[in-house]
């Protein structure tokens, strides 16, 4: 397509000195259709996906004085003030920019990232509200510019340009904003897009959780030139997430990365340059989430599993460097209360539950994380994995509870740092 815009271009050039002699009321509209494939050439041309070699060449050297650093774009799901899951009091469009909050500090401690957050709670940050209201419209036309490179794209691969999973379809302004990032981004030399959702079903009221659970992560489709170099990373992402979290099984999410030819924040349209993945990292009403007494815990932790799935991809040699030698942040923990099946829901259960996965007790014998996800509270699952957890040290006396020798061990084993 690019080489047939090309050669009309060279034609109309040629030709514009006799039609403005003898065609001079057509001439006008002629440049205008000529400015418009002009910009559309540029846009494809332009275009510079970034490389999984150019990224792990760059993070080699960014901690040499005056290199670019990596730079990181997070993205908390929907606006400031409109859109997103909700489950009783809970609302997606927090959810997210706490996470993106969680995951920005975490960053901040490697100087070889330099970090950039869309939105708050309120607000968009001062550059993309600017950026929104200043270049509206250069954000319209830059995306009719890519969508002939599109359609050109799905035709010539094997995939047929159709999701794997329904998504609610943005309203015009929402979409617009989301191309806009994406359009920051390219012109910010933003290496890594990070979109942060959590995810929802329909068919369930507000006061009833729906039947699905779990994390996926969606890249786009081989077809688009930023989507090698996404893969690798959701790949190292991914394998981080699913030793602590549930994969989704919603039929289409249940292999953990999702291939998506249109999702806007990945590069609908072959937009985006930087390597852009959307995870949804559970659904909004799993309890984890909507549980005040262990959701900032849960929040943190998915945040440090996001982190460590990057420097898996950028560093696997030295993956642990924020001063705690275990693969979660909810441990060490000291745990100083009996617990049983009566104990609310608390960060000593949620930490008790992650202790049994990295002891390798949980979820118990033929049962899936999807069964038994980390909650806060003491079911079944996690009354199975702490008759295990007893029986490999010996306890007795304590059936079904966590009593005085039983913290003495988890303590013992997971109350400091494993050297």
């Amino acid at each position: 397509m690019r080489h047939y815009l090309i050669a009309l271009f060279a034609i109309l050039l040629l030709a514009t000195p006799w039609l403005a002699v003898n065609y001079p009321d057509q001439i006008h509209d002629l440049t205008e259709t000529f400015t418009d494939i002009a910009n559309q050439i540029a846009a494809v041309i332009m275009h510079n996906p970034r490389t999984i070699a150019g990224l792990q060449s760059k993070y080699n050297i960014a901690a040499s004085q005056g290199q670019a650093k990596i730079r990181i774009l997070l993205v908390p799901g929907h606006e400031p003030d409109y859109g997103g899951a909700e489950f009783g009091s809970t609302k997606e469009r927090d959810l997210t920019v706490e996470l993106a909050n969680n995951l920005q500090q975490i960053l901040a401690n490697n100087s070889k990232y330099q970090v950039f957050v869309t939105r708050g709670t309120t607000a968009w940050a001062p550059e993309f509200a600017d950026y929104f209201k200043n270049s509206w419209q250069n954000i319209i036309d830059w995306v009719k510019a890519y969508q002939q490179e599109s359609i050109n794209l799905v035709s010539v691969n094997s995939s047929n340009g159709k999701p794997r999973v329904y998504h609610n379809k943005a309203p015009q302004n929402v979409a617009l904003r989301l191309y806009g990032i994406t359009k920051w981004a390219n012109e910010n030399n933003i290496d890594i897009v990070i979109h942060i959702h959590f995810n929802d079903n329909p068919g369930h009221s507000s006061k009833t959780a729906g039947k699905y659970s779990g994390f996926t992560i969606y890249v786009p489709e081989k077809q688009y030139l930023n989507s090698t170099t996404t893969q690798a990373i959701a790949q190292t992402v991914f394998r981080r997430l699913v030793k602590y979290n549930p994969v989704s099984d919603l039929l289409g999410e249940s292999n953990g990365i999702t291939y998506e030819p249109d999702l806007i924040a990945i590069g609908a349209y072959n937009t985006a340059d930087a390597a852009s993945m959307l995870i949804e990292y559970g659904y909004i009403y799993e309890p984890q989430f909507t549980n005040p007494a262990v959701r900032d815990l849960a929040l943190k932790d998915l945040a440090f599993q996001t982190y460590l799935g990057l420097q898996d991809f950028f560093d696997p040699s030295n993956t642990i460097d924020l001063a705690n030698s275990y693969d979660t942040l909810v441990l060490p923990h000291e745990w100083r209360m009996p617990m049983s099946v009566k104990s609310p829901s608390s960060q000593d259960i949620f930490s008790l539950q992650t202790a049994f996965i990295y002891n390798g007790l949980y979820p118990p014998t033929k049962m899936g994380m999807n069964d038994c996800p980390r909650t806060g509270t003491m079911g079944a699952c996690t009354k199975a994995s702490l008759n295990a957890f007893q029986k490999k040290y010996g306890i007795t006396g304590e059936v079904g509870v966590v009593g005085p020798n039983t913290l003495n061990i988890l303590n013992r084993e997971f109350g400091s740092k494993v050297d």
